[in-house]
């Protein structure tokens, strides 16, 4: 049972998140979505409360983007981009504790699809921008606020659409935040901040087996299904090695010293193990995840096809070298179709903005360390790359040491903490006035 907390006893952070979840916003990617139509009208009716123009993008039918500017204190300083996604992966109700559409209230969580990723930065973005208007301040720059359609199918009918066919959008910005970062761990009783400074480099590929039909109980050396599932347990026991770029090195170097062990006696493997974070564990290595399986039609009908989804994240620039040994890994006789292929991202952990972002951390957290991160997957950062614009995941939550954050994305009963969302609330707030 959902607990009976009245509207008014929420911080209007978790109302907004609880409202955009409500809106099932489902992307099942391949141009298959239930669209971002009413949740982005919710968040353009929002930002027209506050005196704001915000816009509204249809790159295809239901397929619908939210960007608004903000004026800044001091216009001649470069734009800031605030930008968060509205669209959602698929949930399957009956794997849930709770109505994943509902938005429920409980244990001290809202729960639901997009708790997350990432309807939780949406409102945080919403009420920080209240705060502000509310207070008759400005932001110490000018804002780019952006809401996002189809950012869990790579972005490619919203940042990408947007970024190709309204670059004047974004004119005068050099920086973005967003998702996947800014969140607490907890190390040897140490609680720590998490600036995502990168990203890999994303491809999604589709692997197809062609054999001969034939009756069910005949003999069939020329099987499809058997060439194709031999390929992905190839693909899907690869265990690829382990590479340090500069930012996973200061992460190390930073997790020895925070746990109290020599980096030289315990390899960054072990380290990343320590954190219980899974995305730090998969920032290590190249990792080519099966993620789907279609083949055949009947029990008794040997199909002539067979398809695998491959999920790819690669070091950015080692995307051509990881293709080539993952055809060698499937064989001659599996075609691979690379169906989105997008840019890895790698940003230096230093400069105004970082010295901004950490500082705010400390005002609210004081003594915490601030440790760089490469994230395992990918945010619409990669789109505004394109624009010369430096992205960081910076999405600020206090989190308890017992809540497994990154299983929550894409996972199943995904949910926050309600005293997280008031806490990146406020750093959002500060950090936008004061940067």
């Amino acid at each position: 049972m959902a607990e009976p907390i009245p509207d008014d006893a929420l911080d209007a952070t978790a109302r907004i998140a609880r409202d955009l979840i409500r809106f099932d916003t489902t992307n099942f990617g391949e141009g298959k979505s239930k669209g971002e139509t009413d949740a982005a009208e919710y968040v353009a009716a929002h930002l027209g409360r506050l005196g704001l123009d915000p816009e509204m993008f249809e790159s295809e039918p239901g397929r619908v983007s939210v960007i608004a500017r903000v004026a800044g204190a001091d216009s001649s300083k470069p734009a800031l981009v605030v930008h968060g996604h509205t669209d959602v992966v698929p949930a399957q109700p009956d794997n849930w504790s709770v109505d994943p559409f509902e938005g429920v209230i409980k244990d001290g969580m809202l729960w639901g699809r997009g708790a997350v990723d990432m309807k939780n930065m949406d409102a945080m973005i919403l009420t920080a921008l209240d705060d502000i208007v509310s207070a008759g301040k400005r932001p110490a720059r000018d804002l780019v606020v952006a809401f996002f359609a189809d950012e869990e199918a790579g972005g490619v009918l919203g940042s990408h659409y947007l970024v190709d066919t309204h670059p004047e959008l974004f004119a005068g910005a050099t920086e973005a935040i967003s998702e996947v970062g800014g969140y607490s761990i907890t190390l040897n009783g140490t609680r720590a901040y998490l600036l995502q400074t990168g990203e890999k480099a994303l491809i999604w590929v589709k692997l197809v087996a062609r054999g001969t039909a034939a009756h069910g109980s005949l003999i069939t050396p020329d099987n499809a299904v058997t060439k194709l599932a031999e390929a992905v347990a190839r693909v899907g026991r690869r265990e690829w090695p382990i590479r340090l770029t500069e930012t996973t090195t200061a992460l190390v170097g930073e997790l020895a010293r925070i746990l109290e062990v020599d980096p030289l006696g315990v390899g960054p493997q072990e380290l990343a193990f320590a954190t219980g974070n899974q995305f730090i564990q998969a920032s290590l290595r190249t990792t080519t995840n099966p993620t789907m399986l279609t083949a055949g039609y009947k029990h008794n009908v040997v199909p002539d096809r067979a398809e695998a989804l491959i999920d790819i994240r690669a070091f950015p620039g080692e995307e051509d070298a990881v293709l080539a040994e993952l055809a060698d890994l499937v064989g001659p006789d599996i075609e691979i179709v690379i169906l989105h292929r997008d840019i890895g991202l790698e940003t230096e952990f230093a400069g105004s903005l970082v010295d901004a972002i950490t500082g705010t951390l400390h005002q609210h957290d004081p003594g915490a360390p601030v440790l760089p991160y490469l994230l395992s997957g990918g945010t619409d950062n990669k789109a505004l790359s394109k624009l010369g614009i430096k992205g960081y995941g910076f999405a600020p939550l206090k989190l308890p040491p017992e809540l497994d954050f990154p299983a929550m994305f894409h996972g199943v009963d995904e949910r926050v903490p309600l005293d997280a969302l008031v806490f990146g609330r406020r750093v959002l707030t500060d950090l936008l006035l004061n940067y």
